[in-house]
């Protein structure tokens, strides 16, 4: 069930007027969990049973680990549960990736292999709610939280529908203190949800799929030479495609979740005025990139074991950072390409040693624009289906035309729209850095927010949307 259709609208619709119409509080949870297994059932009603055999696996082992007599004890339940959560999202997101490479290894040595491929579909969102469950085991072994004693909270808690399918990634630990008491009717609040839901939709069907998506797919599906404009244009297009894309539901899922009175944690803060790598990563899917932090770079021993181990365990985290999102080395060479720009910007840092010349105006803006740009570089990777495309594009950018560029690929109409669009995202990015929507809109008086709001749903209902789905939900 996507946000951007009328199902959703009339399925939020039905869900909202019963919750809010029900005085029982365990009532309401009923309800919550029984909406978003129809929200996810819809799509593919077998893989609900997944969702929920994964839930009631961590609720179990999380028991134990709390209930372990020693810390080897803890240690084993721990694992247990990193174990099957990591062996079911690799069955059915990199079993055929795994086999086709153990198949191109044995041919390297000679062996003629042709590995069985699996007809296994990817059930939706497993990527996100895997690590929704999986927070919670971990939590408990770091004694972040108390283990719940209710099946039906953490199942909620795992697959609240407005999270569930791309995010954030809520923790369980966030989530399940919310689940104690009732919320209120908060009118504020309500009506503030609704909004942030509008802003997301606009976001996504007015500006990614409306205004970007045609220019990037162009691009990034054309097989031939492209010219250096037609190149950059594409790409500048997805850096702000898939922003609004992701930005958009992530916007949704917050405000519907406030809409039934909860909160989630912002996913995104105006990444494109990152100033540097590490700020990027501070601003951009906020809720993966401090779980790798916590649960992954951490525990890798961080940047306590010195210099050079830090950059080993920053290469580490980036490079699984680009394979969670998809099953191909395009998107490890996405992360380390991170992870190398991260590396190289810790070493400057060191060189520097916080010159006072590092934070003047001037030199903020263009490590601004080359951070900026330096991501696009990286879009690349995550975009093209093939390193061959890749390949083709950044060499266009780099202004190497190859023989065979014949007339510009992209009307002119089509790069104004990315000028225009991505010309204003970068400008607004800017403005906001160090500021928040909610700050700038609770300063605007209520009859430009009225106008501004009506003019999203005007825009909204005009360009109707295509029907595409979220670009993360494939992850």
């Amino acid at each position: 069930m996507l946000f951007n259709s009328l199902t959703f609208v009339v399925f939020f619709a039905l869900v909202l007027s019963a919750y809010w119409t029900m005085r029982s509080w365990t009532a309401r949870k009923n309800l919550l969990l029984v909406a978003s297994y129809i929200f996810y059932g819809a799509w593919n009603p077998p893989f609900a049973l997944l969702l929920f055999a994964t839930s009631a696996l961590d609720f179990y082992l999380g028991a134990r680990i709390a209930a372990a007599g020693s810390p080897r004890a803890r240690r084993a339940w721990m694992i247990t549960s990193v174990t099957v959560n990591l062996s079911s999202l690799g069955f059915f997101k990199y079993g055929n990736f795994l086999l086709t490479n153990f198949e191109w290894t044995l041919s390297k040595y000679g062996v003629a292999y042709h590995a069985p491929q699996f007809d296994v579909f990817l059930p939706i969102g497993i990527s996100f709610y895997t690590f929704h469950s999986l927070s919670y085991t971990l939590d408990v072994y770091r004694k972040v939280c108390e283990p719940t004693k209710s099946l039906r909270d953490f199942t909620l808690a795992v697959s609240f529908f407005p999270q569930l399918v791309a995010g954030p990634i809520v923790r369980a630990a966030d989530f399940l203190p919310q689940l104690v008491t009732a919320p209120g009717l908060k009118r504020g609040q309500f009506y503030w949800g609704l909004l942030l839901m509008t802003l997301g939709m606009f976001e996504k069907i007015v500006l990614a799929d409306t205004m970007l998506a045609d220019t990037a797919d162009t691009v990034f599906g054309y097989g031939g030479p492209l010219q250096a404009l037609d190149a950059w244009a594409g790409v500048l297009a997805f850096s702000g495609q898939i922003f609004f894309d992701f930005a958009g539901y992530s916007t949704c899922a917050i405000g519907a979740a406030l809409c039934l009175g909860f909160h989630l944690k912002d996913n995104f803060r105006f990444p494109y005025a990152a100033v540097g790598f590490s700020d990027f990563w501070r601003r951009w899917h906020i809720s993966l990139s401090t779980f790798l932090r916590d649960f992954l770079y951490i525990p890798l021993g961080g940047n306590r074991s010195g210099p050079v181990r830090a950059a080993i365990n920053l290469m580490i985290v980036m490079f699984i950072g680009g394979l969670w999102h998809g099953a191909a080395w395009t998107f490890a060479v996405w992360g380390l390409i991170h992870g190398v720009l991260l590396v190289i910007e810790r070493l400057v840092k060191a060189v520097t040693k916080d010159a006072a010349w590092t934070e003047a105006f001037m030199t903020r803006l263009l490590v601004g624009l080359f951070t900026y740009a330096a991501v696009c570089f990286a879009w690349v990777f995550f975009r093209a289906a093939d390193f061959s495309t890749a390949a083709r594009i950044v060499s266009a950018m780099a202004g190497r035309i190859p023989s065979g560029v014949g007339a510009a690929l992209l009307p002119t109409l089509s790069l104004w729209k990315v000028g225009v669009v991505i010309g204003g995202l970068l400008l607004a990015h800017r403005a906001l850095r160090d500021t928040s929507i909610e700050a700038v809109v609770t300063r605007m008086p209520r009859w430009l927010v009225t106008a501004l709001w009506t003019l999203m749903l005007g825009a909204i209902i005009l360009t109707q949307g295509n029907g595409h789905a979220f670009i993360y939900f494939q992850f």
